[in-house]
Order: C-alpha cells, then sequence, then structure tokens
C-alpha cells in the first residue's frame, strides 16, 4: 500500500430501505430474530431504525426523516431487494408472521441455492437463500 493510501480491506454493507412508515415493517424482522438496536423518532411515529441479528443488518428510514435530513439523497424512493443467506431455511419460514406475503414460498435456482421469496409490508422483496452444505 502506498504511503497515504487508505486501508479499505474490511467494509461492511449495510443496507437503508426508505419507506413511507417503519412500523409496518417490524413485525416481520422480529419475528426472525432481529432486534432494534437504534431508533429515531420522527414526529409520532419512527423515522429510522437499525435491526440486527449476529453478524446482519439493516435499515429502514421514512421518506419524511430523509427529505428533512438529507433531502439531496432522496432522488426516489421504491421497492428494493434484499437477498440473505441462511443456514435453515424451513427454520426462518417457520418464523415468518402470520400474513406476510410470500411471492414464491421455493424455488431452485441455477445458482445452487434453494429460495424463498416474500414482501415486506413496505413492498421490498426478501429473498432467503440457503446452499447446500458441502
Amino acid at each position: 500500500m502506498s504511503a497515504g493510501a487508505t486501508d479499505i480491506r474490511r467494509m461492511k454493507i449495510t443496507p437503508v430501505l426508505i419507506v413511507l412508515a417503519i412500523e409496518p415493517v417490524l413485525p416481520l424482522w422480529e419475528a426472525i430474530g432481529f432486534t432494534r438496536t437504534a431508533e429515531v423518532p420522527h414526529g409520532d411515529s419512527l423515522g429510522f431504525v437499525i435491526l440486527a441479528r449476529e453478524n446482519v443488518e439493516v435499515m429502514y428510514q421514512t421518506v419524511d426523516s430523509v427529505k428533512e435530513d438529507e433531502p439531496k439523497a432522496l432522488v426516489a424512493h421504491g421497492s428494493s431487494a434484499l437477498f440473505i443467506e441462511v443456514e435453515d431455511l424451513d427454520a426462518l419460514v417457520a418464523k415468518l408472521p402470520k400474513g406476510t406475503e410470500i411471492v414464491n414460498p421455493r424455488r431452485t435456482t441455477p445458482y445452487g441455492a434453494t429460495e424463498t421469496i416474500i414482501r415486506d409490508a413496505a413492498g421490498n422483496s426478501i429473498i432467503f437463500a440457503q446452499f447446500a452444505k458441502q
């Protein structure tokens, strides 16, 4: 590494999903073992939340909160997709709250994963994938 260069070997990526309201998405994440590690109120509701489980983290922020915090960062909001690898797909699916929208209950992909695809209350797709143990 050259003098003055920044070491970027250690990185962490955490998605921040921009939604109209946070409260509707919380039951899903809490049902599969995520806990709130940070919350920021915005008026009478949440404007931002960090949800974490083991080494996985996801953040949600409301459109109104982003507009107030840094309006230039909000070009548009809409659905996003998260791909989450899990060790036991059946155990995770069993924990999904009643009423969770299941887009595809089970599929096998060309890249060797067995997946269940759901949609959170904000319209984001969440793909839970299990790869065969080797």
